[in-house]
């Protein structure tokens, strides 16, 4: 059976200040909104021009150990990894949002990448990837 990881659960306070933060700040979009009952619903959330295989459930923290994790789910390390084609264009427009970077664009071996933090502190890394003739180039 073929497998990939399909689903990231992502612990929040607030269902609908998180929506509002990755379909407004991070341009994601909100791929489903569902109510379970008593106060609980399945919401789900992607990046618009993503391939569709992985996206984050939104979580909210319903007791006193889950909120000590909303924003810091992985003990300060970056949490979650968002690539782009272009990276001085998204770079410009999140600032341009409000988004507060950690690290500005630095070019690795692996490609350039930023870090940022959404709106709980969770850190990620925006990276554009070397493509694979920058890697060949490399290699050479």
């Amino acid at each position: 059976m073929k497998q990939f990881i399909a689903r990231i659960a992502l612990v929040v306070n607030d269902y609908d200040e998180a929506i509002e933060f990755y379909t407004k700040k991070l341009n994601f979009s909100l791929v489903e909104d569902t109510s379970l009952g008593e106060g609980k619903r399945w919401v789900v959330v992607a990046p618009k021009e993503g391939d569709g295989n992985c996206s984050l459930v939104l979580a909210k923290a319903d007791s006193a150990e889950q909120k000590s994790r909303v924003g810091n789910q992985t003990g300060g390390r970056v949490f979650l990894f968002l690539y782009t084609d272009d990276i001085a264009r998204d770079y410009q427009k999140m600032t341009a949002k409000g988004i507060n970077f950690k690290r500005l664009p630095e070019k690795m071996p692996y490609g350039t990448v930023a870090v940022f933090e959404d709106l709980y502190g969770n850190l990620w890394d925006l990276i554009q990837p070397i493509d694979e003739q920058q890697q060949q180039q490399q290699q050479q």
